[in-house]
């Protein structure tokens, strides 16, 4: 009777320490889950770099076949051309201005996504709007009365998630922009420029 207790007692011991042992192996088997996290986010930006790259290379044929324009090439990573200019104005919008604009949105073949007089005419404050990237930063390199054509990668349009209507994911896009009329000046802006033509 006493080699019996005896006996569960070391069965008893044997079972805490094998579950002790297994306790302690479960944080080693989470690492790889961290590991797979990382690996996820290198694969993600690996990608996102060569869809980059061949937006680009897309957008670098479409240009080099139209002979009929003169791109220009912005610092925020998208090509654009006037279509209608203004020599005598100086003015740029900055952040915090009032302005009114107009345009479009089109696929890099030119279908019409949104038509600008769909869109219509929008007044917002510039750099305060929740409006896609490209046109944020496209706006400033308009005068009042130019129009320009841009030709943006979709990082720089509805990206990833679309509009979640009629933009799909990761499709470049290309818009013509109005700048219509300039509004209100934020308060610091009339001391950015002193060579604006008055009209």
């Amino acid at each position: 009777m006493k080699n019996l207790g005896i006996r569960h007692l070391k069965i008893l011991f044997a079972l805490l320490l094998c579950n002790n042992i297994l306790s302690c192996n479960e944080p080693e088997a989470r690492r790889p889950v961290q590991v797979k996290t990382g690996e996820f986010f290198r694969k993600s930006v690996e990608r996102n770099k060569a869809l980059l790259a061949a937006e680009q290379e897309h957008i670098q044929k479409l240009i080099a076949e139209d002979s009929l324009h003169h791109y220009l090439s912005s610092s925020n990573g998208y090509w654009y051309y006037y279509t209608q200019r203004d020599s005598t104005a100086t003015y740029t919008p900055k952040t915090g201005d009032i302005v009114v604009v107009n345009y479009d949105i089109r696929l890099l073949d030119n279908s019409v996504v949104y038509s600008s007089e769909e869109i219509g005419n929008i007044t917002f404050e510039v750099d305060k709007e929740a409006l896609f990237p490209g046109l944020r930063t496209a706006i400033k390199l308009l005068k009042k009365g130019e129009t320009a054509s841009f030709l943006f990668p979709s990082a720089l349009g509805y990206g990833y998630h679309g509009d979640e209507n009629r933009i799909g994911t990761n499709v470049p896009i290309k818009s013509t922009v109005s700048l219509i009329d300039i509004l209100k000046r934020a308060e610091d802006s009339t001391t950015q420029t002193n060579t604006e033509h008055i009209e």
